[in-house]
């Protein structure tokens, strides 16, 4: 990924089920439940102050790339993350198969 968020890193709350993403202050973040080795990624949420900057791509694909890296598969149940499966189909590869 090359972007203008490349410096912003991705936290994972473990605590509060999400993964978080802090860029200028503002927190945006994504809900997360892990069942075995599958993360289901249930809501993004941007802060109202970030909207419209690119900010929820670039925290799904920090995500994505954080879930890859500890070999888990994705369950998108976000109508964002969806949406966003549909741009980059190179990333359909984390999906689970039922």
């Amino acid at each position: 990924m090359s972007g203008k968020y490349d410096d912003v890193p991705l936290v994972d709350n473990k605590e509060k089920h999400n993964f978080e993403f802090i860029v200028d202050n503002h927190r945006s973040f994504i809900d997360y439940v892990i069942k075995y080795d599958h993360v289901y990624l249930i809501h993004t949420e941007v802060a109202p102050e970030l909207e419209g900057r690119g900010v929820a791509s670039a925290m799904v694909t920090k995500t994505l790339e954080y879930i890859e890296s500890e070999n888990r598969k994705i369950v998108p149940r976000c109508s964002y993350v969806l949406d966003y499966l549909e741009r980059h189909p190179e990333w359909k590869r984390l999906v689970a198969n039922y």
